[in-house]
């Protein structure tokens, strides 16, 4: 093991062996691989940790004597939270520039499809369903986006909250977008109400699963139940239901090219966030020392969040039957999410 300055109690130059202390590059990690990255150089060991290198303990603390950061804001534990490294090498330069090219990519579809004049072509009940039913989705977003805003200050490690930041951000572009794609295609057509997404949201019997499961989300005080529940139950269960399997599949089918694509990004940016959690719990579902623990904290959070979960897609369905043409049933697409968490879960040592 790696001596640290916490180790052998000094923080004097050369008191400790670093990996690279006999170089110029003043890198105190051991890479993942044998040459860190430039996302590793940028993210590992940015966020202090007492337990490597402040001997002197925190720099700064709350009022109470608690560090900045502690271990206790999640249930789950780890031999070495520092392990961790997203798949996705996400950081924050390589993070505005994917942002700015999906937003570069969505606005010009809708202008572009505005210039045609894409939008009066609808079915007419298809643009209805828009307004309602993907302005109330915009709300579900947005829920889980703040969720995992407040769920990346309590991470304990750079890494970690890295990974529930980008998720974030994702997450609350998703939402703006749809808020601006709703309201420019309402201009084109005739008694659009920009306002009946937010009813249904908050009135309508269809949506009201969905917000207690968004709800409960928000709700959760462990930042890592909140991040887990997002992309390994909700995600594959509720968020791709009805993202992929109805908006996707069904708006061609109502004459509307312009949805698919506005809503594509976020199937992109959920397959980043998923192999994100996965890696990061599938270290702690198997860590040495707190394997078991975790696994059996992390299977009660399948079986309260999935409940809600299942309410959710459940109370959904009607959806599925209110446009004129109907390429694909509930039921079938049901299955399909089905089948998608139990290869998720599956790979975690988990189950439905």
């Amino acid at each position: 093991m790696v001596a640290t300055s916490s180790s052998v109690g000094s923080g004097a130059a050369g008191a400790a062996i670093f990996a690279d202390s006999d170089s110029r590059k003043y890198r105190y990690f051991e890479p993942k691989g044998q040459r860190a990255t430039h996302y590793e150089d940028v993210t590992v060991d940015v966020q202090p940790d007492p337990e490597r290198y402040l001997i002197q303990d925190w720099i700064i603390s709350f009022s109470n004597g608690r560090g900045a950061y502690v271990k206790d804001n999640t249930a789950a534990m780890s031999s070495n939270w520092h392990n961790f490294r997203a798949p996705d090498q996400e950081w924050e330069r390589t993070h505005y520039q994917r942002q700015s090219k999906i937003e570069t990519m969505v606005q010009s579809v809708i202008a572009n499809a505005r210039r045609a004049g894409a939008p009066k072509s609808f079915d007419k009940v298809w643009a209805k369903l828009l307004q309602a039913h993907l302005g109330a989705w915009k709300h579900a977003e947005f829920g889980l986006g703040t969720s995992l805003m407040q769920a990346q200050r309590y991470g304990y490690t750079q890494m970690i909250n890295n990974a529930t930041l980008t998720n974030s951000s994702y997450k609350l572009r998703l939402a703006q977008d749809i808020t601006l794609y709703l309201a420019e295609i309402g201009m084109d057509i005739a008694g659009w109400d920009d306002e009946l997404g937010k009813k249904h949201w908050l009135e309508d019997g269809v949506w009201q699963g969905t917000r207690e499961a968004v709800e409960t989300i928000m709700g959760t005080t462990d930042y890592l139940e909140q991040y887990f529940v997002v992309n390994i139950v909700f995600e594959p269960l509720v968020g791709e239901l009805f993202r992929s399997g109805f908006l996707m599949q069904a708006a061609a089918a109502n004459h509307d090219f312009i949805t698919p694509p506005v809503i594509s990004a976020a199937e992109a940016d959920y397959e980043r966030n998923l192999a994100n959690t996965i890696d990061l719990i599938y270290l702690l579902a198997h860590d040495e020392k707190h394997g078991a623990a975790n696994k059996k904290l992390f299977q009660g959070w399948v079986n309260k969040h999935g409940a809600l979960a299942d309410q959710a897609a459940a109370g959904l369905q009607p959806i599925w039957s209110m446009p004129h043409s109907k390429p694909v049933s509930f039921t079938d697409v049901r299955a399909q999410s089905e089948e998608r968490i139990g290869r998720i879960l599956g790979e975690l040592g988990l189950k439905r």
